[in-house]
C-alpha cells in the first residue's frame, strides 16, 4: 500500500497499482495546467481534493517495481477526470486483447492477409 500525499498534509492510502494509474492521469492533467477535483473513498470516509498545478502532490510507492499499466483503465480514469464530477478511482476493467499483427509490421506470428485476384 502506497501513499498519495496532498499539499503536504493529507495522506491517502492507495495500493501501488491504482496509484500508478492515477499518477499518469493526474500528471497529464497538470502538464496541461488543468485543475480538477479528485475524490477518494476508502470505505470509511470520502476525501475530495482540489488538484491544481500550484498544489504539491506526492506519490510514495511501497513496492520497488512499477506496475504494468492497463490502457483501458487509464482511458476510463482520464474520462472521469475530464467530467464535471472530477477524477474518481473506478474499478480496473479487463484490458482488451491486443490485435495480432500482419506480416511486415514487425510482429512475429502475424496472420497473412488473403490475396485477392
Amino acid at each position: 500500500m502506497g501513499t498519495l500525499i496532498y499539499n503536504g498534509g493529507i495522506s491517502l492510502a492507495v495500493d501501488d497499482r491504482t496509484m500508478a494509474h492515477l499518477q499518469v492521469v493526474i500528471i497529464n492533467k497538470l502538464r496541461r495546467r488543468e485543475s480538477f477535483t479528485f475524490t477518494w473513498d476508502d470505505g470509511a470516509q470520502q476525501t475530495v481534493c482540489w488538484i491544481g498545478p500550484s498544489i504539491a502532490i506526492e506519490f510514495v510507492y511501497s513496492g520497488n517495481r512499477r506496475p504494468a499499466l492497463n490502457r483501458a483503465w487509464l482511458e476510463l480514469l482520464a474520462l472521469s477526470a475530464n467530467a464535471n464530477s472530477g477524477l474518481m478511482a473506478v474499478p480496473e476493467p479487463l484490458e482488451p486483447p491486443r490485435p495480432v499483427g500482419r506480416p511486415g509490421e514487425g510482429v512475429p506470428g502475424g496472420v497473412p492477409e488473403p490475396i485477392s485476384v
